[in-house]
């Protein structure tokens, strides 16, 4: 058998592998001889992920205090860059990114965490983790060893490091590991850059065992892990499956402490598919089978939570763009509004039966209530184009179309507007669309772009004078593998009419960051996109899921917070508020609609609608 090494700051200084030697960390966590141990004695990791980002901080602790009852002893976390470097060097460690107050808040709770770092994080998140800004460098390559992008990521760590750095179980904290990279061996087997991203979180005072996460199997963990390193599987399936992905990651994992570094508890969904699941049965069959055989576990996810904002990532299957939903509940043990599910108590019990002589799980806490309110119209708004002059800058020209990037945009919408010169009747060609596009003329939608259905062209017939104008949504860029590193959002490359190309543009970037100078009236309804204003009257303050159906395609605020987007292909039909995010009485509400027609009344149910056809 080959003993197991870690890699610890003290005794990594440089990339090559180091002798094959069990290492501890100086405080009460280590690993040795092919065990985790706390305090000396054999520890089997029960871990549950949790996103804080995903869940409001006014929530952490009822959901930690909820993952504790179930039987966990650790929650792990990746840290999300994009959220707290928003702009090169400008970061935010602030409210729903404190994710040092979330570590400390996990320990008060009777929890240890596991930190991913990244700077790759997956997630189904926007860009996988990366700071959109990285686009604005022509040529830069994320997850590589080009000098630009490791040196943005040394920066990222070594600002992450002040912030949890002392939180690290070597100086008393709650900090078990950190993880290297995220499933690295499914895209690249570059040492390289696996050893500089290694040697950067040493650098930032990462001083407890790291380890490397990838698929089951010599292909994977082989392409993905550098030698000598903690090395874990990520899987799901029923006991059997189990059974045999260890069985075949045995060799890569020998001497190692056995973990499924995501045993995955449910899935997520995308636009336009049916709503995922996983069965309870084997969920619960597959962590007892671990749990029988003293393997660690990190169920991904043990609260899924939700996308907000623009946060969302997308899949690139196949060359087929996926765009993720705002719901990310994942078919977790406690849902995307914090209740318990017949999944937590199947697992708590599962966990109950293996538990080590004298310890005891503590009492679950409550559901999370949720409530319904009247039903109510939606009866101001304002046209998206008439509010122009409020929600863009000064507009900007351009000689052919750029990427939102281009403009030093990040998220949202962005509008390309050319007056044309000449009558003009053909295929209006535009390429390409990243993501979905809204086409007017005079103010009047003539037709949509999808790229999920690689739409791009339409006929039109416009005369001279015309305003064309071309509203492109970034639904959420790749966040995993091909087409992540050139995934610019707007119009990338030209918009043809008739064959011609159409240059000299007009282009408004919108970011919609800011609504609260939107001006709203009650006269007609604006016949394109358009913001609908009103209020939600809550009685009693509690979660709850706003009722979309009837409404087209848009994103929601809610006392300004924005909670995501929606779109009548499903399957997701609803968006939850977080109780949090609400207060007794009236509730300021702002609908973007891109379309026109439809409802403009909204409601809050108690429950979540999850279907792939719209209403009627």
């Amino acid at each position: 058998m080959k003993p197991l090494s870690l890699l610890l700051s003290t005794c990594l200084a440089a990339s090559a592998a180091l002798p094959l030697a069990a290492v501890a960390a100086p405080a009460h966590f280590a690993v040795e001889n092919g065990q985790f141990l706390l305090d000396g004695k054999p520890y089997v990791i029960r871990s549950g992920e949790m996103h804080y980002p995903r869940i409001p901080h006014a929530e952490w602790r009822d959901r930690l205090r909820k993952a504790r009852a179930m039987g966990l002893n650790t929650i792990t976390t990746y840290a999300f860059w994009n959220v707290s470097e928003p702009e090169p060097g400008k970061f935010d460690f602030t409210g729903d990114n404190d994710i040092a107050t979330f570590v400390r808040t996990a320990q008060e709770e009777g929890l240890n965490v596991i930190v991913r770092p990244g700077p790759f994080v997956c997630a189904e998140w926007e860009f996988g983790g990366f700071p959109a800004w990285l686009l604005r460098t022509p040529g830069l390559r994320v997850r590589s060893y080009d000098a630009r992008f490791l040196s943005a990521s040394a920066a990222w760590f070594k600002r992450l490091g002040q912030e949890l750095a002392p939180l690290q179980s070597t100086r008393g904290g709650p900090i078990l590991m950190m993880q290297v990279e995220n499933e690295y061996g499914y895209v690249g087997n570059d040492r390289d850059y696996m050893a500089a991203i290694r040697q950067q979180m040493l650098d930032a005072g990462f001083d407890v065992p790291l380890f490397m996460s990838n698929g089951p199997g010599p292909t994977w963990m082989s392409r993905g892990t550098l030698p000598g390193m903690l090395s874990v599987i990520n899987f799901t399936g029923d006991a059997t499956k189990t059974e045999r992905a260890f069985r075949r990651s045995a060799a890569q994992m020998e001497g190692m402490p056995k973990m499924a570094g995501e045993y995955w508890s449910g899935w997520y969904d995308r636009w336009g598919e049916e709503h995922k699941t996983r069965s309870t049965e084997e969920v619960a069959g597959s962590l007892g089978w671990m749990l029988d055989h003293d393997i660690s576990f990190n169920l991904y996810m043990v609260d899924g939570g939700t996308n907000f904002g623009w946060m969302n990532g997308a899949n690139n299957d196949d060359a087929h763009y996926l765009p993720v939903t705002t719901s990310y509940d994942y078919d977790s043990p406690i849902d995307e509004a914090g209740r318990l599910t017949p999944k937590y108590d199947a697992l708590r019990k599962a966990i109950a039966a293996h538990l080590p002589k004298g310890e005891h799980l503590p009492k679950p806490p409550a559901s999370s209530p949720t409530t319904a309110t009247a039903r109510v119209e939606l009866r101001e708004s304002v046209g998206l184009l008439d509010a122009l002059p409020t929600l863009s800058a000064q507009p900007r020209t351009s000689v052919t179309p750029q990427g939102m990037e281009s403009f030093g945009q990040n998220y949202g919408l962005i509008l390309y507007r050319k007056k044309l010169d000449n009558d003009a009747k053909g295929k209006l060609d535009v390429n390409d669309v990243h993501d979905y596009a809204t086409v007017l003329t005079d103010g009047h939608a003539i037709g949509t772009l999808d790229r999920r259905k690689d739409e791009h062209s339409l006929p039109v017939d416009l005369k001279k004078g015309s305003t064309l104008d071309l509203i492109v949504e970034n639904m959420g860029r790749i966040n995993i593998g091909p087409g992540m590193e050139d995934d610019y959002k707007g119009i990338t490359f030209s918009v043809q009419l008739a064959g011609e190309d159409l240059t000299q543009w007009t282009v408004y970037p919108l970011p919609l960051n800011d609504l609260s100078g939107l001006k709203y009236g009650s006269g007609a309804a604006p016949g394109g996109p358009a913001f609908w204003h009103g209020t939600l009257e809550v009685p009693t303050v509690a979660g709850t899921f706003l009722d979309m159906r009837g409404w087209h395609k848009g994103n929601v605020w809610i006392n300004g917070h924005h909670l995501g987007r929606f779109w009548e292909i499903g399957p997701q039909q609803s968006l939850y508020v977080p109780a949090s995010w609400l207060h007794k009485g009236r509730n300021d509400v702002v609908v973007l609609e891109m379309q026109g027609g439809g409802s403009h009344s909204i409601a809050g149910m108690a429950n979540p609608v999850f279907s792939t056809k719209p209403a009627p």
